[in-house]
């Protein structure tokens, strides 16, 4: 930890009484690679408050076996000692190391354990968008949506002191975007939407421990305008993706940053886009995006890209073939993703990658066959790598409700695109029973949830969640396991 942050750049210290634990419930390469991780924690400074960092542990065995209790960053301070401890999930999995977290620091993981004693327990992050009902056993009260500004409001009243009971009935008061488990029960308030003058978002650390190297990462837009049937960003579009002033982003970055990392829902759809990238790759600087659609892409955009560092085009279609992206309402046609491949070659890029979900509804292996096919045909223009994931339906979207294909039928469906375009497209894929893991938090709530406790404490092994899942109620376990087989 002290190597770590000796290493930073940017890091944040501050002496005042006002202070808050906040944690990362995955491990310290993941978490500073989040940008709304590091704006909660420079926000929260900036309004006079202290913030120390968290993290799950990279061996969370050795780390309980050398009996210390979970430290902050900044100070080496036990969380527990903290009166608010802040925690960002990102995705359903992540709830095992939020509870991983609260055991390590002491804290009682389920709300109802806890008392006085024990720290405020907030949580937020993106997995607010979708569906939080599984955090609800663990949340002293969940901050949906985006929290630039909720942040400062539950602060304020998390700190103003009273009993558990008192602060979490005037969180409830005070924020309509506040879910208070213990109040509202299952019934979820609207997520929050940041106002465009609270963007943009931007990290104010740089550290060399993570995927993303010594990146300013900063964002560049919010939301997504698409509308893509399958994605939880159409909650977070405020009628519109939300744009950010090229002259706002260049003059937020520091002169020393060598590597920028533009970030967003939808980034190549910023309409200044090419400029942005060309102005930082002309300075000298690295430059990596968060997305990159393939009908944004032509040779004056590509050629940029190369000029800041890029070595592999990454783009997505989603669905195996163009029926299944039709129906999705994904504007990527088969045109576009030729014409990016072409713009590999032309640019001396390395690779294609592209990546795709298998187990869409409707998905039949003719669908399979035709992504074999038109795979081919592409690794005939540049090398090219395909990136995989089972679909998984989430919450709050046109496809909410949707089964999990199956583990079994999404690893036939992956072994039928390997032996089709064996030795001719490298495929790299997640796996279906994580996947299914997921899926069954996605679409669940509070047993959902809960099971995950007896899955962490049974050893966290794929088997452990299965069976945790398996002693839910008949009903629910007849819906979420008859996919399994």
């Amino acid at each position: 930890m002290r190597a770590r942050l000796g290493d930073e750049t940017g890091t944040l210290f501050s002496d005042s009484p006002e202070r808050i634990a906040l944690v990362y419930p995955s491990p310290y390469r993941t978490g500073m690679s989040s940008l709304g991780f590091q704006t909660i924690y420079r926000v929260i400074h900036e309004r006079g408050r202290n913030a120390e960092r968290a993290f799950l542990p990279d061996d969370v065995e050795a780390w309980k076996r050398s009996r210390l209790p979970l430290l902050t960053y900044e100070s080496q301070r036990p969380v527990s000692d903290f009166p608010v401890v802040a925690l960002s999930v990102a995705y359903e999995i992540e709830i095992a190391g939020l509870i991983q977290c609260l055991e390590l620091s002491g804290i009682p993981p389920l709300a109802e354990d806890r008392n006085e004693r024990h720290p405020l327990v907030l949580c937020g992050g993106p997995l607010t968008f979708s569906n939080p009902l599984p955090l609800a056993p663990y949340a002293d009260a969940v901050l949906m949506g985006e929290c630039d500004e909720s942040i400062h409001i539950a602060l304020d009243v998390a700190l103003e002191g009273g009993s558990r009971r008192t602060v979490l009935e005037a969180l409830a008061r005070a924020l309509p975007s506040a879910f208070v488990p213990s109040i509202h029960g299952d019934e979820m308030p609207e997520v929050e939407k940041a106002d465009l003058c609270k963007l943009p978002a931007w990290g104010p650390i740089r550290t060399p421990h993570t995927e993303l190297r010594d990146m300013f990462l900063i964002e560049a837009e919010r939301g997504c305008s698409r509308g893509c049937k399958y994605c939880v960003m159409r909650r977070s579009t405020n009628g519109g993706m939300r744009i950010v002033p090229m002259e706002t982003i260049l003059g937020l970055i520091p002169d020393d940053a060598k590597r920028v990392g533009l970030v967003g829902a939808a980034v190549s759809d910023h309409p200044k886009i090419a400029d942005i990238v060309e102005t930082l790759a002309d300075q000298g600087r690295g430059v990596g995006l968060s997305s990159l659609r393939p009908d944004r892409l032509n040779d004056r955009f590509v050629a940029a890209l190369k000029k800041g560092g890029y070595r592999t085009l990454t783009t997505a279609s989603d669905g195996a073939s163009q029926r299944l992206r039709d129906q999705m309402q994904r504007k990527a046609q088969e045109r576009h993703l030729v014409r990016a491949a072409e713009l590999t070659r032309a640019h001396g890029l390395e690779r294609m990658k592209l990546y795709m979900m298998v187990g869409l509804p409707d998905e039949v292996d003719e669908d399979i066959d035709e992504l074999v096919q038109f795979g081919i045909g592409l690794s005939k223009i540049a090398p090219i790598s395909l990136g995989i994931a089972p679909f998984v339906s989430k919450r709050n979207t046109p496809l909410d409700g949707m089964p999990f294909a199956g583990i079994k039928l999404v690893e036939q469906r992956m072994d039928r695109l390997r032996r089709g375009v064996k030795g001719r497209v490298d495929i790299r894929a997640t796996s279906a029973r994580w996947a299914w893991i997921e899926w069954v938090l996605a679409q669940g709530g509070r047993p959902e949830g809960r099971a995950v406790l007896d899955a962490v404490h049974a050893g966290g092994r794929f088997a452990d969640w299965k069976r945790a899942f398996e002693a839910l109620p008949a009903m629910r376990t007849k819906r979420s396991l008859s996919v399994v087989a």
